[in-house]
């Protein structure tokens, strides 16, 4: 009996022993991170040891790229200019390239894999003179990915779709399309020939200036936004794109615009034609003409007033530091200390004096009258950019009209009868600002 007593504990013991050490296990395992499968490379190659690729595909004439220092270039099948970061990204793929799987490690049969007449070969030419070729065959059953190898390797591996889309480019892709070619930076001028009219630009630390067809300010915007559409004028292309019928449209088109941009390595020039629906562009950076977006031509065919500064005051959304009004017999006089306005020593409510300054901010010429300033009713000075912009402006009636000009400017600017009623009110509705609440009475203790 005691035998089997002791027989059925020494059993128990084993079941719990070894109940024990299958928990203790799975534990272990549970808090040990998942194991990740090794990432196989294809091509591991510094990119700056990379001088040369050539991009080879069946029924297409090889492309060659060149490095010149830290600059790209096509050189074949033709010279051209390439475009950097299309080409940076081609290189970055191809020098760090992962497999998705090792395939074989031996393969024998490689036209199975399309591999004897690869659809498409990446050649990199290092410093030292050495190259490495990849070879991209068929897609696999799934079309998840190709199969690839490296000339001379025996192994064959599958990489992702998106590997061989990022290396299967051909000229256009890797082309600079850029029409104008000028640094933004350091633009100096800019000129527009558009509507029978032609207006140049100066820029002076950053400010733009109307030069022609008379001095004038400029809405900095609106050069800027001219300049950047410049800047991103670009070819369209297609594969199927005729360079000898794009430059028949463009001949045959209506002139839109001419734009002329100066930087310190000289001026570049770019033309606009419109033919039926679709817009041509001929630049002096490279020959013949080319289709652009139609936003190209859109942004260049502007008048002068859509450049001209409308606002009558340029302190913009800093608020001023002074504000002088002078109303007929009415005179105001503001100071801003800090976030604080005062008058003649009194502090003046902050929202009654931002109404003002907002109203002033908000003066905007609806025409730009020839005639009609005479002698002026009301003048406001207001003084900004910690005392460094004075801006005086006087405005008279003329009529149920108000033209302003600012003190020695020739431009007279029309306004809005009721913009001027409700800053002729704000300014009224200036007041001091309440007393401060009186402190709490201690408590009894």
């Amino acid at each position: 009996m005691k035998q089997g007593r002791l027989l059925t504990a020494s059993v128990l013991l084993a079941i719990f022993a070894g109940l024990f050490w299958w928990l203790s296990k799975r534990e272990a395992s549970a808090t040990k991170p998942p194991v990740t499968p090794a990432t196989t490379k294809i091509v591991d190659v510094p990119q700056d040891q990379i001088q040369s690729l050539t991009i080879e595909k069946l029924g297409s004439e090889p492309i060659e790229l060149k490095r010149a220092g830290a600059k790209w270039s096509i050189t074949e099948p033709g010279a051209l200019p390439a475009d950097q970061d299309a080409v940076s990204s081609l290189v970055s793929t191809f020098a760090s390239l992962n497999a998705d799987k090792l395939l074989e490690d031996k393969a024998t049969a490689l036209d199975q894999y399309g591999l004897t007449k690869p659809s498409l070969s990446v050649t990199a030419t290092k410093r030292d003179g050495k190259t490495v070729k990849l070879l991209v065959g068929d897609e696999t059953p799934t079309n998840s990915g190709s199969y690839a190898e490296l000339a001379g390797d025996p192994r064959v591996f599958i990489v992702a779709s998106y590997n061989k889309t990022a290396l299967d480019k051909g000229e256009n892709d890797l082309r600079d399309k850029r029409l104008l070619t000028f640094d933004s930076e350091k633009l100096s001028r800019a000129e527009l020939t558009a509507r029978k009219e032609t207006i140049e630009f100066g820029r002076d630390k950053n400010q733009w200036q109307i030069l022609k067809p008379k001095p004038m300010r400029a809405n900095q915007s609106a050069v800027e936004d001219l300049v950047r559409s410049l800047g991103d004028a670009k070819m369209e292309l297609s594969a199927t794109d005729d360079e000898k019928k794009d430059l028949s449209a463009f001949n045959a088109g209506k002139p839109v615009a001419t734009a002329k941009v100066t930087d310190v390595a000289g001026t570049q020039e770019l033309q606009v034609r419109k033919n039926k629906d679709d817009y041509y562009a001929r630049s002096s950076t490279v020959p013949g003409a080319y289709k652009v977006l139609s936003s190209v031509g859109s942004s260049m065919d502007k008048s002068l007033d859509d450049f001209r500064n409308k606002k009558l005051f340029d302190f913009g959304f800093v608020d001023p530091e002074k504000i002088e009004i002078h109303d007929g017999a009415k005179s105001y006089f503001l100071t801003r200390s800090g976030s604080d306005w005062w008058s003649n020593g009194t502090k003046m409510d902050e929202s009654s004096v931002s109404t003002l300054v907002a109203d002033l901010r908000d003066l905007t010429a609806t025409e730009f009258p020839e005639s009609g300033f005479t002698t002026s009713s009301l003048d406001v000075t207001v003084t900004s950019d910690s005392g460094k912009r004075v801006e005086k402006v006087l405005i008279a009636k003329s009529g149920d009209r108000y033209i302003a000009k600012r003190e020695n400017e020739p431009t007279l600017y029309e306004l809005n009868a009721s913009a001027i009623t409700d800053m002729q009110k704000a300014a009224a509705d200036v007041k001091p600002a309440p007393p401060p609440a009186p402190a709490a009475a201690p408590k009894k203790k």
